[in-house]
């Protein structure tokens, strides 16, 4: 029983703990530490396109990399961050920003949460209503001989 509860101790240890700290590396970086720095800064902002739910900085995807050099190519050449965002939003839309702005064509990614949590809280409200606790009917005559001679002592 000790065996199995340190197996799955060091089982929970070694998945849950290793991604925390996960950073892609590249094999080409910008020389300027400073301008590295920004690029990153940029790169958590951006959202990968296959993993969906992690940044681009963090992404060991394909397409992730392609981002990042793109994110490094544009911070090289001098354009400001909003600069950056804006390419990747002009080639990729609203879906690449970690945090898209609140407008017309991401009102399903601002309000789908808060209206599915409404819906799934009414649902649970009506399906209590219905289960309305059983009415107790008093027994019948014959329901209650039944019962006088089961329990009546030998």
């Amino acid at each position: 029983m000790k065996r199995q509860i340190v197996r799955l101790a060091i089982a929970f240890l070694l998945i849950g703990g290793s991604p925390a700290y996960a950073i892609a590396v590249d094999a080409v970086t910008l020389q300027d530490p400073a301008l590295e720095a920004r690029a990153r800064t940029i790169m958590q902002g951006l959202r990968c396109l296959v993993c969906q739910n992690q940044s681009i900085e963090i992404s060991d995807a394909e397409l992730a990399g392609d981002l990042r050099r793109i994110v490094r190519e544009r911070v090289a050449a001098g354009d400001t961050d909003s600069q950056v965002r804006a390419h990747l939003v002009a080639r990729y839309g609203d879906w690449v920003l970690m945090r898209p702005p609140f407008k017309l064509s991401t009102l399903v990614l601002w309000a789908g949460p808060p209206v599915l949590l409404v819906l799934g809280g009414i649902a649970l409200w009506a399906g209590q209503r219905r289960r309305e606790a059983p009415v107790l009917q008093p027994l019948t005559e014959a329901e209650q001989a039944k019962l006088r001679e089961i329990t009546a002592p030998d």
